[in-house]
């Protein structure tokens, strides 16, 4: 190794060479990290603007919907319950948990059926059980004992 070593001649123009390739590797590679991650924030902010641009075309387009009167009228009557003057509103509680409400209906038979049982006095039973039902209302600006304080 030793002979390998002798035999090898290096001048002061390869030294200096050498000297620099490595300042400017120490030079560059810096830069070349930097560069990196502003194309790298430059692309995350490309696509920050473009969902940006596609949120704000949504709410034009709601925008314009707001402005026909007869979504504004569908929207009070579904979200508000708002009827027009006369009409009669049947709001009905379906109060079934998941588990139990039938997934599948049968189709609607085309023969009419007969019941087997009396309406009136389901009718009735219906009627007195839902005036003897307890019915628990807040009351307004009384704490509730049993609940902890609110927060500061």
């Amino acid at each position: 190794m030793r002979e390998w070593l002798g035999g090898l001649r290096i001048s002061g123009f390869v030294v200096i060479m050498l000297g620099l390739v490595v300042l400017g590797t120490f030079v560059l590679v810096p830069t070349v990290g930097t560069y990196m991650d502003q194309r790298q924030q430059i692309q995350a902010l490309r696509t920050a603007v473009a969902l940006s641009e596609s949120e704000v075309a949504d709410l034009q387009s709601q925008r314009e919907r707001w402005s026909d009167p007869a979504y504004i009228t569908t929207q009070a009557r579904e979200r508000l319950f708002y009827t027009m003057p006369g009409e009669v509103v049947y709001l009905i509680d379906d109060d079934l948990p998941a588990s139990e409400a039938l997934q599948e209906q049968q189709d609607v038979s085309q023969d009419v059926g007969q019941t087997r049982t009396d309406w009136m006095s389901q009718l009735v039973r219906s009627v007195a059980a839902a005036g003897a039902a307890q019915v628990a209302v807040p009351t307004l600006g009384v704490p509730d004992p049993s609940s902890p304080p609110p927060a500061p």
